[in-house]
């Protein structure tokens, strides 16, 4: 499908001639100029900045939020497009038979339904609910009679009306990205089923130490199936165009800190790359409201937000709010299953799913009182078990509209946390910091655990009515901290402690290198300033990384070792742990540790659970108390008659780890540096053409900072020795409360998803520079812009 549409644009390129011009010209976002429109009350000014981020200033808050769907159409109408569909399963529409197995799955998922159920339900009288309506009448006016981005023509696809149920998918897409347990769940039910429950407990799982791990009852192997569900899910993932949600940073330094007595801000969530980007900016002001917001595609109120008044970001809380059960056919009726001592019978619906160039297929959706069978989707498994998914997001009331719009609106701290208490899922840490000094974080969804403690990392048995005993727990047991007494909130996706919830929460936590940097350097010094948030927020050193290497160093050095070998050790020793692009320690580090990791799982889990664990956070987790000898049950390689030490392991994977690089980079050791082998590309889904490639991917470019540090560029670490960057900071934002109106903040490539504007990637280079640009509020100032677009009512 995507070749056919490459050999029609280059016809269209090579007969268009002069008129190709005109034609590209007349795609371009409209950024000055008068238009008359239908749906507004009064006239709304736009103003431009140099970066392509619209400040909007209108009368009445209904009229700024009309204006704002319709600026964030004609900048992101294809994005806008593409993030509604794949929570609803309409990507086989517009891409044919390649995209049916996503939308089976997600149709499985149910966010659709939840979407329609949501809305159906939906109280009318809000001003949410009238401001959200206004925001998509904008959008909508944008599709009747604005410009058609040039994916829909070169697709052959036609622009439809968005409607509120869209703006749910949207929520549903990015809730189910923020879940870890679908992909790590069934790999450690198969772990503890292969090797037992002293293999699981040294996995380095976070868990309440008072919960014992049990091994549940199955009819028959589960191992092949939990590898299949989780290989299908990131394979999904993998190939969306839409990015998953991964991770994030933020810390909020109360005034007892900063160099002015002013609090400051920041925050960068890591989401994976794409272009266009995922955050779109914009600037509302009307007589009752100011926002300068980041916003998702099609969504009417900001996840990032600040004003004059308060700043507020997130990172993902990474708790576990998906269980997965084994359920138990009836042998006689496969309508059935077993729960307790009788039978219930399956509930199904059945879907169409129109196909580009096929017939609608109709896909039947299984679903126990659990929630929907997951393994239909996955050709791989054949056994005889389902396995159903139970999602918090789709099992309790939705109010994340609500809680967007009053985290948005707010002006103060007691009007904020109202928002934060509203949202059941996703996990979030919202952090919060304001103009009179507080600061604050608050881990955000549902929580609950199980009377009879059943571990929720394991496949849980669907038979058992007391694995449904649900305990929810209040928001005020949330892990949460309110200004206090060490003068700074932070989040690197890590635990939180118990101190508030008296108990540890379960969940898929990252490893503890950028918290420990966080900490280590807020409690250095008390005058911080924007400056200095500017070069931290772009840190690239390791907290972790130069311990570890001493370590190896001691185990290794005394080994025989090669003129190369030798030359390389020396190069990792003189290394500080700083992923520069001249650095050649952490080319040399990286490798080493994936043949490290890989040395000491393999043997025991074989090709298929190691592959799919190593994607996960849980592996990163585990290389530092490995190295630190503190999981010594998986040391040993089993494939060998002797018993290796930690000390033979690290040899061995340092041994070849130099052979790969040796051969991939060559014998000279100084040449080995960081920018050879780390890069990163903004991928548009038509850029997977060749000829689109340079025109609608923004890339690739040699990149610094590396896995778990500030700077987080993610990749996965593959045998070649290639670290191909594919998520990483989807924006940085800094906002000192002692010069507000000068706040910053970077993009990774551009505000714009439209390929014919100067703003599709004219931040790329600054990013990759570790620059900002600001993120103006002064009205004056704003209103002196160049380029301004004047919308008024028909």
């Amino acid at each position: 499908m995507l070749k056919k549409i490459g050999f029609i644009l280059l016809a269209l390129l090579l007969t268009a001639g002069i008129g190709g011009k005109l034609y590209t010209n007349s795609l371009k976002p409209s950024y000055s100029g008068n238009l008359s429109i239908n749906g507004l009350q009064n006239p709304v000014d736009i103003y431009y900045d140099d970066y392509g981020v619209p400040h909007i200033y209108a009368d009445n808050d209904l009229d700024a939020m009309f204006a704002l769907g319709y600026a964030h159409a004609q900048d992101r109408l294809w994005q806008m497009e593409l993030v509604s569909r794949i929570s609803a399963g309409r990507l086989s529409e517009i891409f044919g038979e390649v995209a049916l197995d996503s939308d089976k799955f997600y149709l499985s998922l149910g966010i659709a339904k939840s979407s329609k159920e949501i809305v159906a339900n939906m109280d009318t009288s809000t001003k949410y609910y009238k401001e959200t309506i206004a925001y998509l009448k904008g959008v909508n006016e944008f599709i009747k009679n604005g410009t058609t981005p040039v994916e829909f023509n070169l697709i052959g696809l036609e622009k439809e009306a968005f409607t509120l149920e869209d703006i749910y998918n949207v929520y549903g897409y990015m809730s189910f990205g923020f879940a870890m347990a679908h992909q790590t769940d069934p790999l450690i039910s198969a772990i503890q089923e292969k090797l037992g429950n002293e293999y699981v407990n040294n996995l380095n799982l976070i868990k309440d130490p008072n919960t014992t791990l049990i091994k549940t009852h199955q009819t028959q192997s589960i191992e092949s199936e939990a590898v299949a569900l989780s290989k299908t899910v990131k394979q999904l993932q993998d190939k969306s165009p839409v990015p998953p949600f991964i991770g994030s940073n933020s810390w909020v330094v109360g005034p007892q800190k900063t160099k002015n007595g002013k609090v400051i801000f920041a925050n960068d969530p890591h989401i994976g790359f794409s272009q266009p980007a995922v955050w779109y900016q914009a600037h509302i002001n009307t007589p009752t409201t100011e926002i300068y917001g980041f916003y998702l595609a099609l969504t009417s109120y900001p996840l990032l937000g600040h004003n004059h008044d308060i700043a507020y970001g997130l990172t993902m809380f990474e708790n576990d709010d998906i269980d997965l059960y084994v359920e138990q056919n009836n042998p006689e009726n496969s309508d059935e299953y077993l729960y307790g001592d009788s039978y219930r019978k399956y509930q199904t619906r059945t879907v169409p799913i129109p196909v580009k160039d096929m017939d609608t297929i109709f896909y039947t959706i299984k679903e126990t009182h659990h929630g929907p069978i997951i393994n239909d989707v996955v050709s791989q498994v054949k056994t005889e078990n389902p396995v159903s998914m139970y999602w918090i997001y789709t099992q309790r009331p939705n109010k994340m509209l609500e809680a967007s719009y009053t985290m948005s609106r707010a002006t103060n701290i007691e009007q904020f946390q109202k928002g934060p208490a509203l949202i059941h899922a996703p996990g979030l840490n919202v952090m919060y910091g304001d103009a009179k000094g507080n600061v604050a974080w608050w881990a955000t969804g549902q929580l609950y655990h199980r009377e009879n403690n059943a571990p929720t990392k394991l496949l849980l048995d669907g038979s058992n009515p007391e694995n449904d005993a649900l305990i929810f727990n209040p928001f005020n047991e949330n892990p949460q901290a309110i200004n206090p007494t060490h003068n700074y909130v932070y989040s690197c996706n890590n635990q939180p402690d118990s101190i508030v919830s008296k108990r540890f929460i379960p969940g898929y936590y990252l490893t503890q290198d950028r918290a420990k940097r966080v900490v280590s350097l807020l409690d250095a010094k008390d005058n911080w300033t924007l400056q200095d948030m500017e070069a931290m927020i772009n840190d690239v050193t390791s907290s972790v990384a130069p311990d570890l290497i001493k370590i190896i160093h001691q185990n290794i050095a005394d080994k025989e070792l090669s003129e190369l070998e030798n030359s390389a050790l020396q190069q990792l020793i003189d290394w500080k742990g700083d992923a520069t692009l001249k650095s050649i320690g952490t080319t040399i580090y990286t490798q080493f540790s994936y043949e490290y990791l890989k040395v000491v799982f393999e043997d025991e889990l074989g090709n298929d659970i190691y592959t799919q664990l190593s994607s996960t956070h849980l592996m990163g987790r585990m290389i530092e108390p490995l190295i630190r000898n503190e999981n010594d049950i998986w040391l040993d390689d089993t494939t060998t008659e002797i018993s290796e030490t930690n000390t033979d392991i690290q040899f061995i994977a340092y041994k070849r780890a130099i052979e790969v690089l040796q051969e991939q980079l060559g014998d000279d050791v100084s040449t080995w540096i960081w920018e050879r082998v780390h890069t990163v590309e903004h991928k548009h889904p038509l850029g997977e053409i060749a000829i689109f490639r340079p025109y609608f991917n923004v890339g690739p470019f040699p990149v610094n900072g590396t896995n778990e540090v500030l700077n987080n560029q993610i990749f996965s670490k593959t045998a070649d020795g290639k670290y191909e960057v594919h998520a990483g900071p989807s924006t940085r934002r800094i906002i000192d409360f002692s010069d507000v109106e000068n706040a910053r903040a970077i993009l990774p490539t551009g505000q714009s998803g439209n390929i014919m504007s100067p703003h599709y990637k004219d931040q790329a280079q600054l990013y990759l520079a570790g620059k900002f640009v600001k993120m103006m509020l002064n009205k004056e100032e704003i209103q002196g812009l160049e380029k301004k677009l004047v919308l008024e009512p028909k």
